[in-house]
């Protein structure tokens, strides 16, 4: 007789992947001003609450059923996505006593660390079926954009950050729709060969 309990079945990118999205778009349309620059923690009350929040249940929820990968995705964004919050209304609040003049680098340290995160990840990723990699890749590239365009002073580097933004919500919307149709009973959408096997 067994006395391991059964891991029940179960997709966690079923709440990871949209509250994932949902962020992404705010932060998305913040990069691309469609707030004004003095609106810039409009998107906090959705990163903070369902981004953040989602991102860790789905991480609990993969790690419950010893999807370690998808466990560590969904933790490493549950850090990127509240950190983001906690920068933004850090520096907005004064919690952290960075003077306004060092709130440039601040954001250029926060950039540049996930970056170098995220860069890991994407490289992890080369095993798994090619729409991943490229989400990560333009994870990266958005990433990137946004830390030239703070670094540079430059609006235009940073709109264009958000539109990469855009381009990899694209990415993650469609295999938000390969996961639902997989838990609805449909068929897997075709999500590309891994880079390496």
């Amino acid at each position: 007789m067994s006395t391991e309990t059964p891991v029940p079945d179960g997709n966690p990118g079923l709440i990871g992947v949209p509250t994932f999205l949902v962020g992404s778009v705010a932060l998305g349309l913040v990069l691309v001003g469609f707030v004004p620059a003095s609106a810039g923690s409009a998107s906090i009350p959705i990163i903070a609450t369902a981004t953040a929040f989602g991102q860790a249940v789905a991480a609990v929820w993969a790690t419950r059923l010893n999807q370690n990968a998808v466990a560590a995705i969904f933790g490493i964004f549950t850090g990127f996505w509240s950190s983001y919050a906690a920068l933004v209304l850090g520096l907005t609040h004064d919690w952290f006593g960075i003077l306004p003049a060092d709130a440039v680098r601040t954001q250029e340290l926060f950039l540049g660390s996930w970056l170098a995160v995220i860069v890991l990840l994407t490289l992890a990723t080369l095993r798994l079926p090619r729409a991943f990699t490229i989400l990560f890749a333009l994870i990266d590239l958005a990433l990137l954009l946004v830390l030239l365009g703070t670094a540079q002073a430059s609006p235009d580097l940073t709109r264009l950050g958000g539109y990469t933004v855009f381009a990899f919500v694209s990415v993650g919307a469609y295999l938000f729709l390969d996961a639902m149709s997989q838990a609805t009973g449909g068929r897997a959408l075709p999500l590309g060969a891994p880079i390496r096997a």
